[in-house]
């Protein structure tokens, strides 16, 4: 899932929430997303709970992305917590989305640099 927050808060713009059954899952998702975007040249700026697995935050400035184990996901609940956040559609097949999009990530924005 994805939500767009940039209205709600000024530390990012969007957050990508999922969620695997085991800790071995939820680092298998953190390091795939890692590596498909270190090709891109596109880094994350922190990374935080890699060691248990039950909920991993990748903070990449403009995205943060949180891969939890699900019980994990249900217990904090950030869909609700962010239920005023507009959710951006992701297409089914992600293969024939571009990733040229995305620039290196190497300082916070100018907007969260503001902000705190």
């Amino acid at each position: 899932m994805v939500l767009s927050v940039a209205k709600l808060t000024s530390v990012t713009d969007y957050l990508v929430v999922c969620s695997a059954e085991t800790d071995r899952q939820v680092r298998a998702i953190a390091a795939h997303v890692d590596s498909t975007l270190s090709v891109k040249r596109v880094f994350p700026l922190s990374t935080e709970g890699a060691s248990t697995g039950q909920w991993i935050l990748i903070d990449y400035g403009d995205v943060v992305a949180h891969i939890f184990r699900t019980d994990t996901r249900q217990h904090y609940a950030l869909e609700k917590l962010w239920s005023d956040a507009r959710r951006v559609r992701v297409p089914a097949d992600m293969s024939s989305a571009p990733l040229a999009s995305l620039r290196p990530v190497r300082k916070r924005s100018t907007r969260a640099r503001q902000h705190g």
